[in-house]
């Protein structure tokens, strides 16, 4: 959320006719990515939604619901130069960031050269995150806010734009280790998978198990994903959107004057929470054909945006409650 963008001034024209652009753009993404993902549309605009504010996003899921295809569907429809790392237990911060290797030229001088390992990508896949250990997982922290990697004291700048899609199983938790904390918070939002509709799965079996399976086609280049950020940066959020914002932040926290939030409430999502909310709420605006986010994007985007940022009380747990739950009631006020 720290990444640096130099302003300059458009006029009400300008804004209009670069979101007009936008909007043309985002019709053929949505389009490019419906020729090969066949439902879930929730699903999908929650992604598109990350990858247009500039962030990275969760995909959580069990096996067989297409998150890798989906992945590598968005890496192909903008034109992001992507790849995948299959998280595992024995994988080295390394095997990930690249490491300096030594080489001796035919004067017989010594010297370092850095070989960059896969996050060196625009779209970067991390499968199955939880696999791999603690060590590992944070090799991603620095790259995920800072947009930069350090090795041997070295600072390595990655490509732009530069987006994470982890994925990870809800259901096995043996072999695995959760995320901490601060790297949760990393990501903008956490896209929950669920399973297909009827007609979609429908469709998934008369067109995926034939001779000719659909494929995705480019349509957009990084570039131009760059400016439709940085488009999404300048829109104008109403001092309403703002107030509900921060209502619905701050009422998630303990200790902030909300009963019920004390009583289940653990802790609960800082300022970068909101930071996202204002992010996607444009995005989301933008990816519906609106030049303003409104109170119902902040309404659509609190559990993706609050749920991997704050922690139930024993006592809730005990009683069955899940984060969900908790977001959908505090909702409710705003």
């Amino acid at each position: 959320m720290s990444v640096m963008i130099k302003e300059t001034a458009m006029s009400e024209s300008e804004m209009i006719a670069a979101a007009e652009r936008a909007l043309a753009d985002i019709a053929k993404i949505r389009a490019g990515v419906g020729r090969v993902i066949f439902g879930q549309e929730s699903v999908v605009e929650r992604t598109l939604v990350a990858l247009l504010a500039g962030g990275h996003a969760l995909l959580v899921g069990v096996p067989g619901l297409a998150k890798t295809k989906l992945v590598e569907t968005l890496g192909i429809v903008l034109g992001l130069d992507s790849r995948r790392i299959q998280f595992t237990p024995d994988l080295m911060p390394s095997d990930i960031l690249g490491s300096e290797v030594m080489e001796q030229d035919d004067q017989g001088k010594r010297s370092f050269r850095f070989i960059s390992g896969p996050i060196f990508a625009q779209l970067l896949m991390a499968d199955e995150i939880n696999r791999a250990s603690p060590r590992t997982q944070s090799a991603l922290l620095q790259a995920m806010q800072e947009y930069h990697v350090t090795v041997a004291g070295e600072r390595h700048d990655l490509p732009a734009p530069f987006h994470v899609l982890a994925t990870q199983n809800p259901l096995e938790q043996e072999g695995t280790y959760p995320l901490p904390e601060a790297q949760l918070d990393r990501f903008l939002m956490q896209v929950d998978i669920l399973y297909p509709e009827l007609e979609a799965e429908r469709r998934i079996l008369l067109e995926t198990t034939g001779i000719e399976d659909a494929r995705a086609q480019n349509v957009l280049d990084p570039e131009r994903l760059k400016d439709i950020q940085l488009l999404i940066r300048r829109m104008p959020v109403p001092e309403t959107v703002v107030e509900a914002i921060l209502k619905l932040v701050r009422s998630a926290r303990p200790s902030q004057g909300h009963a019920e939030t004390d009583k289940h409430v653990s802790w609960g999502p800082g300022p970068r929470a909101s930071q996202a909310l204002t992010l996607c709420a444009r995005a989301r605006a933008l990816y519906d054909g609106r030049l303003a986010p409104s109170i119902d994007d902040i309404r659509a985007l609190a559990e993706p945006v609050l749920q991997h940022r704050m922690a139930l009380t024993f006592a809730a747990r005990a009683e069955g409650m899940t984060v969900r739950d908790v977001v959908a009631r505090l909702v409710k006020d705003i």
